[in-house]
């Protein structure tokens, strides 16, 4: 696994919940180091240890582990570069939705080893979708559901995510648009100056 998410991991529960939490976790999971570097390779199956230790750790399952980490992505002050760079993906919710096939290739561009999985949008009306995620490591199609309830609020619109489960290697998220306006979202101007 590639040190980006894990690195990612370690600072959802730094941040999330504390030094101290991380710590815990860290323990749990047997890592004989303090952390996690960003650009390095790790052996997939310490991903796995780390998410059960955190889930245990936290008394969570590992897929609400997995949703409230794809949330803090777009959510922290610490990532506000990752939210900025996903709401260039269009001006409401549903260009953005429609951006996300893209997104695999744009990660490679920015990190040429990352392996984001592959995300496929069908139209079913204009407010159902469904999100289809490839990929070969199961339960990413839980960070997404996270990513998409945070960007949903960043919009300002009002959606059900549902995760349909894991189906012959592709997981399956259903998207109803209740209501793409449904309250002001974030402030996000194409720059970054301050007033």
């Amino acid at each position: 696994m590639h040190g980006l998410i894990n690195r990612s991991i370690q600072c959802f529960i730094r941040d999330t919940y504390s030094q101290m939490v991380w710590q815990e976790v860290a323990q749990a999971a047997d890592l004989d180091f303090d952390g996690f570097e960003a650009m390095l390779t790790y052996d997939d199956a310490l991903t796995t240890t780390l998410l059960d230790a955190a889930a245990r750790r936290l008394a969570r399952t590992r897929e609400t582990v997995l949703e409230d980490l794809g949330t803090y992505l777009v959510s922290h002050p610490n990532l506000e570069a990752l939210r900025r760079l996903l709401r260039f993906g269009g001006a409401g919710f549903v260009d953005f939705l429609h951006s996300l096939d893209d997104l695999q290739g744009r990660g490679r561009l920015a990190v040429p080893d990352l392996d984001l999985p592959r995300l496929e949008l069908h139209d079913h009306t204009a407010t159902n979708f469904t999100l289809t995620c490839f990929g070969e490591h199961r339960g990413f199609g839980h960070v997404v559901v996270g990513v998409l309830r945070a960007m949903a609020d960043d919009y300002g619109a009002l959606v059900l995510l549902e995760h349909q489960g894991t189906k012959a290697g592709a997981e399956t998220i259903v998207i109803a648009l209740l209501d793409q306006q449904y309250y002001e979202g974030r402030q996000f101007d194409l720059s970054q100056m301050q007033p």
